[in-house]
C-alpha cells in the first residue's frame, strides 16, 4: 500500500538519497550535481506558504518517491512548478499518481490556477507520466545546455486546475 503525507525537514536525508540515485543514473532530471539533506531543507524553507511537499512511503515507512510544487520566477503568479521523483525501479506502480492527487489538491488550496512541468525531451517516462495526468505541451526549448556540456530539449507542459 502507498501512503502519501506531507514531507518535512526530518525527511530530507532519505529524500536526498533517493534523488541522488536518480541524478547518478542520469537521463531523467536536469540536475547533474548531488544534493544534500541541508539543500533540501533550504528548498523547503525557501517558499513558505506558496509551496507544498509530499512523499510516498510503503507500509513499513520506506520512501518510494516525493513531489513538490513551488512558484518560479519564470512563471506568472497564478502558476507553480512541479517536480516528481520516484525510486528507481518503482515507476508505473501508482506512486506518481497517488502523489499527484495530493499535490493537485495542495495547488488548489494555495490558490494556483495551473501547474507547470518542464521535462527533458529524452525523459520518456517523465513525459508519459505528466501526459497521463492531463498535462498538455505549451512550449519546447531546443538545445538547452546542462552542466557538463550536454544539451537537451526541454518540454514544458501545463495542467489547468
Amino acid at each position: 500500500m502507498i501512503h502519501i503525507r506531507p514531507a518535512g525537514p526530518i525527511d530530507a536525508a532519505p529524500m536526498a538519497d533517493l534523488l541522488n540515485a536518480i541524478i547518478a543514473a542520469g537521463g531523467t532530471t536536469a540536475m547533474t550535481d548531488p544534493v544534500t539533506p541541508a539543500m533540501l531543507k533550504d528548498w523547503m524553507r525557501a517558499t513558505p506558504g506558496t509551496a507544498a511537499w509530499h512523499l510516498a512511503e510503503d507500509n513499513g515507512g520506506t520512501l518510494l518517491g516525493f513531489q513538490w510544487i513551488e512558484p518560479k520566477d519564470a512563471l506568472p503568479p497564478e502558476a507553480c512548478d512541479i517536480a516528481t521523483f520516484v525510486q528507481i525501479g518503482r515507476a508505473k506502480l501508482g506512486i506518481g499518481s497517488a502523489l499527484f492527487d495530493r499535490t493537485r489538491d495542495a495547488a488548489i488550496s494555495l490558490g494556483y490556477r495551473w501547474i507547470n512541468a518542464t521535462i527533458r525531451a529524452d525523459n520518456t517516462g517523465g513525459l508519459a507520466y505528466y501526459q497521463s495526468r492531463g498535462f498538455e505541451t505549451y512550449d519546447i526549448r531546443r538545445n538547452v545546455p546542462l552542466p557538463g556540456g550536454v544539451t537537451v530539449d526541454r518540454i514544458s507542459k501545463r495542467f489547468d486546475l
